[in-house]
C-alpha cells in the first residue's frame, strides 16, 4: 500500500512539474512554422517511466496531458489532447519499456531515449496528417511541411528532452528512488 500511495504522490509531482514547464518554456524553433512550440513538458513523463515503468510512465502521461488539455493549452481542444497523449505516451512508452527490462547502463539509456524519440518522430507524421487539417490547415500544406519543418521539428524537440532526461535521470535518480 505504502508504495502505491509513493507512486501517486511522484504522479502527481510529475504532472504538476509537467504542467509548470509547458506554461513557463514554449519556445519556436522554425520561423516557417511558429505554432510549433519546443517545451520540456515530456521531460517529467520520462522520469516517471524510467522510474516507476511504462505503464505508470503512461499514466502519468495521460493525467498530465489531461491537465495540459484543460489549461495551458485549452486553444488545441480535444484533438490537441489525442495528438498529445499519442505522441508523448508512445515516446514514454518505448524509452521506459527498453530501459526498464535493459541492464539500466548508460548505453541501454541512450538506445531507450533513442528508439523513443524516433518513435515518437514516426507517429507524428500519421498524427499531423490526421489531425493538423481538422484545425483548418489544408492537407497540402501540411504535406509540404512535412519533411522541412514538422518531422525536423519533432526530431528535435524529442531529442532535446531525451538529453534532459538522462542528465537528470543520472543526477537524480539515487535521490529519486530514496
Amino acid at each position: 500500500m505504502k508504495t502505491n500511495v509513493r507512486r501517486l504522490v511522484y504522479l502527481a509531482i510529475f504532472c504538476a512539474i509537467s504542467v509548470v514547464l509547458i506554461y513557463v518554456i514554449h519556445l519556436p524553433l522554425f520561423p516557417a512554422a511558429p505554432f510549433l512550440e519546443y517545451d520540456p513538458a515530456d521531460v517529467p513523463l520520462l522520469l516517471s517511466g524510467f522510474m516507476f515503468g511504462p505503464v505508470w510512465g503512461l499514466l502519468t502521461t495521460i493525467v498530465a496531458c489531461a491537465v495540459q488539455a484543460t489549461t495551458v493549452s485549452a486553444g488545441s481542444g480535444i484533438i490537441g489532447f489525442f495528438m498529445h497523449v499519442f505522441a508523448t505516451g508512445v515516446y514514454v512508452l518505448v524509452a521506459a519499456t527498453i530501459y526498464h527490462f535493459s541492464k539500466k547502463s548508460i548505453g541501454a539509456t541512450i538506445a531507450a531515449l533513442l528508439a523513443a524519440t524516433l518513435a515518437a518522430t514516426a507517429m507524428m507524421i500519421p498524427l499531423n496528417l490526421i489531425f493538423t487539417p481538422m484545425y483548418g490547415t489544408p492537407i497540402q500544406a501540411v504535406r509540404d511541411m512535412m519533411w522541412t519543418v514538422i518531422v525536423p521539428f519533432n526530431l528535435i524537440k524529442f531529442s532535446m528532452n531525451s538529453v534532459i532526461t538522462a542528465l537528470l535521470y543520472r543526477l537524480l535518480r539515487r535521490f529519486l528512488k530514496g
